[in-house]
């Protein structure tokens, strides 16, 4: 099977580093015509030369359909779009009485409201035309307990599952798929370098050993798991969630 995105436009959130910069050297090297969406535009010149790069705070809805309809414009339209934008915005975990209102709602921004901002922009020309791929990031954490002990992200990454289910249901019959891939750890960039050493010796050795690949996630993995979902072979793959995560035990 030769997965092939020749001709096709994809926006890709979150692509300044770690997944969502693997994701868009994927979706290039497959073809695509790739548009890069981040909030760290320094982190966007980075990337390699061809991507269109275009900084914007997607917790904004404002900015959100401001910088897709940027996309469109350039290119013509967007076939696909990937929210792997998210994280966990520096955060570390702590028990749940010491939570402020600005913090939960700083990481609920970043990984739900970027997703739907970003999907209700491309939607409208992905149903007139009668096609298109949207796929989000969420995580091991959306599926169960998270290990970072962060009670907004597990509570935000399940919402991401929800909301992906959701826009399955309503754009499948206008021939667009949405589905959702769930890393487990992936040391990607230095908000998840600073959590696994926090870890601990400890308690990377239970990570590593419930992982039935015993090793931990490349960025790469990832993207190759995007690209499939992106890709004509999909086609009739939606509203899944598939967890790339090693064998999580």
């Amino acid at each position: 099977m030769r997965v092939t995105l020749e001709g096709q436009v994809f926006a890709v959130t979150g692509a300044a580093q770690g997944i969502g910069a693997a994701i868009v050297a994927g979706l290039g090297a497959a073809g695509a015509t790739v548009a890069a969406i981040d909030i760290d535009g320094a982190g966007l010149e980075r990337l390699a030369a061809g991507v269109s790069r275009h900084p914007a705070d997607l917790g904004s809805r404002e900015a959100t359909h401001e910088a897709l309809g940027e996309i469109a414009a350039r290119h013509g339209r967007i076939d696909g779009l990937v929210c792997a934008a998210g994280g966990v915005r520096g955060q570390a975990g702590r028990p749940v009485e010491e939570i402020g209102e600005a913090d939960w709602r700083a990481i609920f921004a970043a990984n739900v409201d970027a997703a739907m901002w970003c999907a209700q922009a491309v939607a409208p020309g992905m149903k007139a035309r009668g096609s298109g791929r949207i796929v989000t990031i969420s995580s091991g954490a959306g599926l169960r307990p998270s290990l970072t002990g962060i009670q907004a992200y597990a509570a935000a990454k399940h919402a991401l599952v929800g909301l992906t289910k959701q826009l399955a249901l309503e754009l499948g019959p206008h021939g667009v798929t949405v589905n959702s891939v769930a890393p487990g750890f992936v040391l990607s960039n230095p908000s998840t370098e600073r959590q696994w050493q926090a870890f601990g010796p400890e308690k990377q050795r239970q990570v590593i050993e419930g992982t039935h690949m015993r090793r931990l996630g490349r960025a790469e993995d990832i993207a190759d798991a995007v690209t499939f979902l992106a890709s004509a072979q999909a086609g009739w793959i939606t509203g899944q969630v598939l967890s790339v995560d090693g064998g999580h035990a």
